[in-house]
C-alpha cells in the first residue's frame, strides 16, 4: 500500500478518495502522515460591477456636432452640447438671457425654450455685468485665487506663462514627453518662433510663426498621421460658444488687483463682450491635444495629461483666467477628445498613429517594444519635469478642484458618460470597454464640486487615477493579458489604493503589478501569467489562490497576506528578497504549498553568504511542500516547519 505522503500531489477530490480507499484496506497505522488538505479557491463574488450609460441625457459624443462656433450667437444648454456639459456653472452665475424673437434664427429642440445669452457690453467693475452672481462664495474664492496667484508667481513661472501663452499649445504639450520631447518634435517637424520672452514683449504682441503640432498626412510619412490625429481633436472643440453663453469675465476684470504678465499685456483684448473667461481656450486645446498624445503613446500617459493640465493652470498664473474657466476646459475638453476618437472617421487615423508613433520613435530612440517603455520613464527630475510621479500626482489631483470646497451632495454615486471609456482604450488595452467604464467609475472624483457635477459625468473623470487601474473591486475582477501582443498587454502596473468586496482573477500570459495599499477582500485567484505584490499590502484582505502561473514578491518590506495562501502543482512562487524582511512572505493564515516550485533572487544589492539561512515564509500555520525550492548560485537544504520555510545556503 502506498505511503499517504503521494497524496500531497494529487487534487483534493482524489486524495479524499485515496485516503477513504487506504481506510477500507484497515490500515491502523496511527502515525501514518496525513492527507494534505487543499483549501478551496476564494469563493464567487457575483457578477461583475458594471458603470451603465445614465439614462435620460442626451450623450455629449452623439451631439458633438452641435458645438458650433458660428452657434455662438443663439447657443443654449438644449441645442449645445458645449454649453450643456458645462451647465453647473449656473450655480455659481446666471448671465442674461433672452428669450429669441419669432422672426430671429436659433436652433430649436423640441421642448425647450428659445432663451439664448443676451448681449454683454458691459465690464463687472463698471457696474455693467453680463448676469448675476449666485453664489459669491465660489465666486471669490475663483477670483481670489487669482490675485494670490498672480502677486505670488517668480520670475520662472512668469516666462512659462509667457510661452503657454504665445507658443502653440501643441509644441508647448510635447515638452511632456520627456526622454521622447526631442524624437517627437524631430518625427512631427514640430518648430516654433517663441524661445523666450522678447524684451519689448510688454508693449509688442509677438504671434508664434512656427508650425504647432507639426506636418500632417502624408507630407510626413514617419508622423503624419500621429499629427493628423493630434490635429483632430480640434473637430467640434470651439469654446466660443459657452464664452458667449455664460459671458463670465476674465479675472483681471473681476479685481484690478490681478496682475496679468507685463509681457502679456498686448494680449489682452479690448472688447470684452467677445472675450469671456468661461471656458479658456487655451486650457481645452492643450487637454484635447495631451488625450490624442495620450492615445498614441499611452506608455507617457499621466505625464502629458498632466501637462495638459499645467498648461492650464499656466493660464491663472498669467492672469488671464480663472480656476473655473481652466476646470470647465478640461471637463469640455475630455468630452469632445472621446468624441473625436470615437468617430468612425478618425478609426483608421487612430489606429495608424499608436502603430506609427512607436516605430518612429523606437528608430529614433533606439530602442525596441521591450526596452521602450524602460526608455520612455529614463529621465530624472534634472531633465524631466514629469519624473517625479508622487508629484505629478499630486499636481494633477489640485488642478482637477484647485481647492475649491463641495458644494452639493457629496455622496452621489459616481456615473460614467457614453464613450468615455475610450479615452482609455490603448493604456489599458486588456480591459474590456465595460472594464474600463468601470475603472472610470471607482476612480472618479466624489461628487459636490463646483460646475463638476454634470449630468453625464465628464466632470468628476479623474484620468490620471484611471490609467493605474481599478480603485474599487466589486463582484467579479477578470484580467485576461496577453503578452505576445506587448505593451501593456503583456506588462502593466496598477498603483491605486483598490477598496472593495469583490474578487481578482488574473488569467493570460501577461505580468500585472500591484503596488496599493490595498483592502479588497474577495480574495486574488493566479491562474496564469505572472501577478506581482509591490507593496506590503498589494493583495489586500483576502486568500490568495494560485493554481497556475507566477505570483512575486517584490515588496520593500515583507509580503503581508491577511487570509491564506495555497499553491497547487501547476503554480509558482518568487520572493525577489533585499536586505531585512524585504520580499519576503508573511501568511496570516494557513500557508499551503501543494507542490509547485518556489524560487529565491535578489534585490537592491543584497546578496547571502554561503552558511547562511533565509527565513522566507512565516505563517499561522504550514502545510506540504514545494515540488522544487531554487537559488541561483547555491545550494539549499529545505526546512520545514510548523510555521513557515527556511532555506540553508552552501554552495
Amino acid at each position: 500500500m502506498q505511503d499517504l505522503t503521494m497524496l500531497r500531489r494529487l487534487p483534493l477530490a482524489l486524495a479524499i478518495g485515496a485516503a477513504l480507499a487506504l481506510a477500507a484496506c484497515g490500515s491502523s497505522d496511527s502515525n501514518a502522515p496525513q492527507a494534505l488538505v487543499i483549501p478551496a479557491a476564494p469563493a464567487d463574488a457575483g457578477a461583475a460591477d458594471t458603470a451603465p450609460v445614465p439614462a435620460g441625457v442626451p450623450a455629449f459624443v452623439d451631439n458633438v456636432a452641435t458645438n458650433q462656433r458660428g452657434d455662438a450667437r443663439y447657443a443654449t444648454a438644449a441645442t449645445n452640447a458645449g454649453v450643456r456639459v458645462l451647465i453647473g456653472m449656473l450655480d455659481i452665475w446666471k448671465p442674461l438671457t433672452e428669450i429669441v424673437d419669432a422672426g430671429q434664427t436659433a436652433p430649436a429642440v423640441a421642448g425647450f425654450p428659445a432663451v439664448v445669452a443676451s448681449a454683454w457690453t458691459g465690464l463687472p467693475n463698471d457696474g455693467t455685468p453680463g448676469g448675476t452672481i449666485v453664489n459669491a462664495a465660489v465666486h471669490n474664492a475663483n477670483i481670489d485665487y487669482v490675485v494670490k496667484a498672480t502677486t505670488s508667481r517668480s520670475k520662472e513661472q512668469e516666462v512659462a506663462a509667457y510661452l503657454d501663452d504665445r507658443r502653440g499649445k501643441g509644441y508647448s504639450l510635447t515638452d511632456g514627453m520627456g526622454p521622447l520631447t526631442e524624437a517627437w518634435r524631430s518625427a512631427a517637424r514640430q518648430t516654433t518662433s517663441i524661445t523666450g520672452v522678447p524684451a519689448d514683449a510688454t508693449t509688442v504682441l509677438y504671434n508664434d510663426s512656427g508650425n504647432n503640432t507639426g506636418v500632417a498626412g502624408s507630407a510626413n510619412p514617419e508622423f503624419g498621421d500621429v499629427v493628423t490625429l493630434v490635429n483632430a481633436m480640434g473637430n467640434n472643440g470651439s469654446t466660443e460658444p459657452a464664452k458667449r453663453f455664460f459671458k463670465y469675465a476674465r479675472p483681471y476684470r473681476w479685481s484690478s488687483s490681478v496682475v496679468v504678465v507685463p509681457a502679456l499685456v498686448p494680449a489682452k483684448s479690448s472688447t470684452p463682450s467677445t472675450d469671456g473667461g468661461f471656458t479658456s481656450g487655451h486650457s481645452a486645446e492643450a487637454v484635447r491635444g495631451a488625450m490624442a498624445m495620450a492615445y498614441a503613446v499611452p506608455e507617457r500617459y499621466q505625464e502629458i495629461i498632466s501637462r495638459g493640465l499645467e498648461l492650464g493652470e499656466s493660464r491663472i498664473i498669467a492672469g488671464m483666467h480663472s480656476p473655473l474657466d481652466v476646470i470647465s476646459g478640461r471637463v469640455q475638453a475630455q468630452a469632445i477628445a472621446a468624441a473625436n476618437l470615437l468617430d468612425p472617421a478618425n478609426a483608421a487615423t487612430k489606429a495608424a498613429a499608436v502603430t506609427q508613433a512607436h516605430a518612429t520613435l523606437m528608430l529614433k530612440t533606439g530602442t525596441t517594444a521591450e526596452t521602450f517603455n524602460d526608455y520612455a520613464h529614463s529621465g530624472t527630475s534634472a531633465n524631466d519635469r514629469f519624473a517625479d510621479y508622487a508629484a505629478i500626482k499630486a499636481a494633477y489631483i489640485r488642478r482637477l478642484t484647485f481647492g475649491f470646497t463641495q458644494i452639493g451632495a457629496i455622496t452621489a454615486p459616481a456615473v460614467v458618460p457614453k464613450g468615455a471609456e475610450v479615452l482609455l482604450e490603448t493604456r489599458l488595452p486588456y480591459l474590456s470597454e465595460a472594464q474600463r467604464r468601470v475603472v472610470l467609475k471607482t476612480t472618479a472624483l466624489p461628487s459636490g464640486y463646483p460646475i463638476l457635477d454634470d449630468a453625464e459625468g465628464w466632470g468628476r473623470l479623474n484620468l490620471f487615477a484611471a490609467a493605474d487601474g481599478y480603485g474599487v473591486f466589486t463582484g467579479n475582477v477578470v484580467v485576461a493579458m496577453d503578452a505576445a501582443k506587448g505593451g501593456f498587454n503583456a506588462n502593466d502596473r496598477w498603483r491605486n489604493d483598490i477598496s472593495g468586496s469583490g474578487k481578482l482573477t488574473k488569467q493570460g500570459s501577461g505580468t500585472l503589478k500591484l503596488g496599493g495599499n490595498n483592502t479588497w477582500s474577495g480574495g486574488t485567484q493566479l491562474e496564469a501569467g505572472r501577478l506581482e505584490g509591490n507593496s506590503a499590502s498589494a493583495f489586500g484582505k483576502g486568500d490568495v489562490y494560485v493554481s497556475g502561473g507566477t505570483l512575486v514578491s517584490n515588496a520593500p518590506a515583507s509580503l503581508a497576506l491577511a487570509g491564506k495562501y495555497t499553491q497547487l502543482a501547476a503554480g509558482s512562487l518568487e520572493l525577489k528578497l533585499g536586505s531585512g524582511q524585504q520580499g519576503r512572505l508573511q501568511v496570516a493564515g494557513t500557508m499551503t504549498a501543494a507542490g509547485g516550485s518556489l524560487v529565491v533572487s535578489f534585490q537592491n544589492g543584497y546578496r547571502p553568504a554561503a552558511g547562511d539561512t533565509l527565513n522566507v515564509i512565516a505563517a499561522a500555520s504550514m502545510q506540504g511542500k514545494f515540488d522544487t525550492i531554487t537559488v541561483p548560485g547555491f545550494k539549499v537544504e529545505a526546512v520545514y516547519t510548523d510555521t513557515g520555510l527556511q532555506l540553508k545556503l552552501s554552495i
